[in-house]
Parts: C-alpha cells; sequence; structure tokens
C-alpha cells in the first residue's frame, strides 16, 4: 500500500505540474511583442472617416470640459506611395483656450510612423514642430519651416510607433480575453525614451456609447508608472474606442470619451 499511494502521489503531482505549464505557455502565447513592421492583425478596422472626442474632468458630480479631440483617418498617395494619413484637431478650453493640430503619416498595414508634425496655437503664439521616425531615432523634420524641434535627436535601440496616434493603433490589435502587447511607443519631443508599454484586455463589459450601449473589450495600462492605471474601453466588432479614464490625481479623474 505504501508504494502504491507513493505512485498515485507522484501521479497527481505530475499531472498538477503539466496542467501548470500549459497555463504557462497559453498565458505566454498571448503576450505579444508588436513590432514596427510588422503587419497589424485587424488593420482592415481602420476606415477612412473622422471621430471627435470629449475630454473632461470629473469631481465627484462635478464635470470640467478640457477639449475636444478630432481626429480623422485617410489613406491617399504620398511620393507615389499609398499611405495613411492622420489628422487631428484639439480645440481647448481649460485650462486656458487652444488650438493643436497634428499631421502623421504611416506605412499601410504595419502603421509605421513617418512623419509628425504638430503646430499649437495659445495666447496669440503659434509654435511648429515637426518629426521624422527612422528605424534607430527619431529627429526634427529639417524641411519644415520654422520648425522649434529641428535639432531633435533621439535614438531608439528599436524603431518606434507614434505615441499621438494610439487610439487607432490600438483599434488594429487582435483584441480578446487575456490578450497582451507590449508596444514600443514615442510621444514626438518628449521627455521620456521610447520605450515598451504593455496593454492588457481584462474582461468585457456593455457601456453606453454615442447610439446606444456597446459591448466592449476592457483594455488597461499603467504607462510603466506604478498606481497610473488607465482603462479604455473598445467596441467589439469595429474595435473604435469608447471611453477612456485615467488615474485620479487629487480627486480627478481624467475622462475621454466618444461623442460622434
Amino acid at each position: 500500500m505504501p508504494i502504491l499511494r507513493r505512485l498515485v502521489l507522484s501521479l497527481a503531482v505530475s499531472l498538477v505540474l503539466a496542467s501548470l505549464a500549459a497555463t504557462g505557455q497559453a498565458e505566454v502565447k498571448n503576450i505579444q511583442n508588436i513590432d514596427v513592421g510588422t503587419p497589424l492583425a485587424r488593420f482592415a478596422l481602420l476606415k477612412p472617416g473622422t471621430h471627435r472626442y470629449l475630454r473632461y474632468l470629473k469631481t465627484g458630480e462635478v464635470s470640467q470640459p478640457v477639449d475636444i479631440w478630432t481626429r480623422e483617418i485617410r489613406f491617399e498617395q504620398r511620393d507615389g506611395q499609398p499611405q495613411m494619413h492622420i489628422v487631428q484637431r484639439w480645440d481647448g478650453v481649460f485650462p486656458s483656450v487652444t488650438t493643436r493640430t497634428f499631421d502623421s503619416w504611416f506605412d499601410l498595414q504595419t502603421f509605421r510612423p513617418h512623419t509628425h508634425a504638430r503646430t499649437s496655437e495659445k495666447d496669440g503664439k503659434r509654435t511648429v514642430e515637426g518629426f521624422v521616425f527612422a528605424p534607430d531615432r527619431v529627429t526634427g523634420m529639417q524641411d519644415l519651416p520654422g520648425n522649434t524641434q529641428k535639432d531633435l535627436n533621439v535614438a531608439s535601440n528599436e524603431p518606434t510607433f507614434n505615441f499621438e496616434t494610439d487610439i487607432e493603433f490600438l483599434q488594429a490589435l487582435p483584441l480578446a480575453e487575456g490578450y497582451e502587447a507590449r508596444v514600443n511607443f514615442y510621444h514626438p519631443g518628449g521627455s521620456t525614451q521610447p520605450q515598451r508599454y504593455p496593454f492588457k484586455v481584462t474582461g468585457s463589459e456593455t457601456i453606453a456609447g454615442p447610439a446606444g450601449p456597446v459591448d466592449c473589450w476592457v483594455v488597461v495600462t499603467d504607462y510603466n508608472m506604478a498606481g497610473e492605471d488607465t482603462k479604455m474601453w473598445f467596441a467589439k466588432g469595429s474595435q473604435l474606442m469608447v471611453r477612456e479614464l485615467s488615474a485620479p490625481h487629487g480627486g480627478k479623474v481624467l475622462v475621454k470619451t466618444l461623442i460622434e
């Protein structure tokens, strides 16, 4: 009997270890490093058209409008090649009246960024910034008149995606239960160096949308800062982002919500 019990116990332990190993392998398979130049699984979900988001600060029951983001996707010819063109306009009212416009170009299928231009207008002052994405660095655009970022030269140990078009980028990933992606992003002109950020699907929720309830994938990230969790809702099917909530700061939560 002791020998039989030992055999049964050994078999049970082996089965448990095998199950844990299989689970671990499944989890690893669900984590994807998205590399610049690799076709995105659901790039076809990106359609020509315009969407608008309202951003506001929420403190308890009080809401303070911040700005409205207009984001348009186009598919156009540039230098004789078909490319994706994303054009944005941010109209701000808080803490001051501002206007920001963005002009960004990308390869089809892979979302590899080429150039990014940003113009800001505030208190009668106009600031122009332009950037070029290369495989090993992001530099200032040399031929853009008045470019205040002309001397920028930020090295990267791998090609990086453009952080100011993350909403559209995440829409093109194969979102599913348990899916996690690690993406190298850089905010053009920002002080933070290019780095990999985690984006994980934590489940599903149905939330209110512009035209009624929307069944969504819930995606979270901490932007590599503990306690800075941001939660996003992407509509199943179109994978269009419907809402985003940032981590609270001083009792305030920044909300971004699709309005059309």
